[in-house]
């Protein structure tokens, strides 16, 4: 028994959609069943099975939510051996309890911690060189790399099943993301060295003094430990308070 490609791609378009019912109590595991039902209602035609077998897909689940794609993938495999009388019935459910606490730690470092920060500070320098384009682009980019990824994992699970774990290493996404946050941290240098030029050309050498100082200050706060965030709005608060001292100083605003 083999699932539809027309049913393979509902199910890896109900994916994209996984946390829509996030709960508390079983994660992503109300998104996990209602992205594999059109694959179960394939393979199960009796609705006591089906029933069995959506019933099992019920169980907790918490994944990074593209590389969940892999595991979605794998469980249809399994299913439809055990469909078939090959494998009992919580092969399943066992390849998605082994599996969802790795994939999600290697979600999380390629794509939380690195892919979408380094974009970030990409467009970020892109938009004071050359503009809004910039953002756009940075967007468009990380959107077709987390889609593309996704579908590669979904139909490396389906065809293989526990062989998708060579895949992933395969795409030695963990090395993948050392190199990015490298990236990302020399692409905020040169943003803050282009923020810092401008200050100089525009507002003279106070301007680019008070730009240097703003960045210095992010930069020992965030060494201390401070959340990214925080450390922004306090970089710019203290910029704009110099900036207003200089201002005051020179007899107006």
């Amino acid at each position: 028994m083999r699932i539809p490609r027309r049913t393979l791609a509902r199910v890896f378009w109900r994916c994209l959609f996984l946390q829509a019912a996030w709960n508390r109590r079983g994660m992503q595991n109300l998104g996990f069943a209602y992205a594999i039902d059109p694959a179960l209602r394939a393979l199960y035609p009796e609705p006591e099975r089906r029933r069995e077998a959506l019933k099992r897909h019920l169980c907790f689940f918490n994944c990074h939510p593209y590389t969940a794609a892999a595991i979605l993938g794998g469980a249809i495999h399994h299913e439809e051996r055990v469909a078939r009388g090959e494998e009992p019935a919580r092969s399943a459910t066992d390849y998605k309890t082994t599996l969802q606490g790795p994939l999600a730690a290697v979600g999380d470092g390629f794509f939380w911690t690195a892919l979408r920060p380094f974009l970030g500070a990409a467009a970020a320098l892109g938009t004071i060189l050359a503009g809004w384009p910039a953002v756009v682009a940075a967007l468009v980019l990380y959107n077709a790399l987390a889609l593309g990824l996704r579908a590669r994992l979904f139909l490396a699970g389906y065809r293989g099943g526990d062989a998708v774990v060579a895949e992933v290493s395969r795409l030695a996404l963990p090395r993948a993301a050392g190199r990015l946050r490298d990236a990302g941290a020399a692409a905020c240098g040169l943003a803050a060295a282009a923020v810092a030029a401008r200050a100089f050309g525009t507002a003279g050498w106070e301007g680019g003094a008070v730009a240097v100082a703003a960045a210095a200050l992010g930069w020992l706060a965030l060494g201390r430990g401070v959340r990214p965030l925080s450390a922004a709005y306090a970089a710019a608060a203290a910029g704009a308070a110099v900036s207003l001292l200089a201002a005051l100083g020179r007899g107006g605003p």
